[in-house]
């Protein structure tokens, strides 16, 4: 099911779309299962690539997510958005 958020998020900032929002709102989609499941490992990801990029809401966001994650899985998320900034 991500391959097609992926997708969507290359159309969208190509479109212009403040790309700091279009990460925070894939975020989103992983914390609430909006047209996915929930997995709160990509959710933290992609909320702290937009908290990284500057949306302050994804910064909120990704610190009441980070309350309610175990160490393992936050350390899963921070290494993966890690690498994803490393090659984007």
């Amino acid at each position: 099911m991500a391959r097609f958020d992926l997708q969507n998020f290359t159309y969208a900032t190509i479109a212009g779309e403040n790309r700091a929002e279009a990460f925070c709102n894939m975020g989103l989609m992983y914390a609430t299962g909006r047209g996915c499941d929930i997995d709160v490992v990509a959710a933290h990801k992609w909320l702290n690539i937009a908290a990284i990029k500057g949306s302050e809401r994804a910064a909120e966001l990704r610190a009441d997510l980070a309350a309610t994650m175990s160490k393992a899985d936050l350390a899963i998320a921070l290494r993966s958005a890690r690498e994803w900034m490393t090659v984007h």
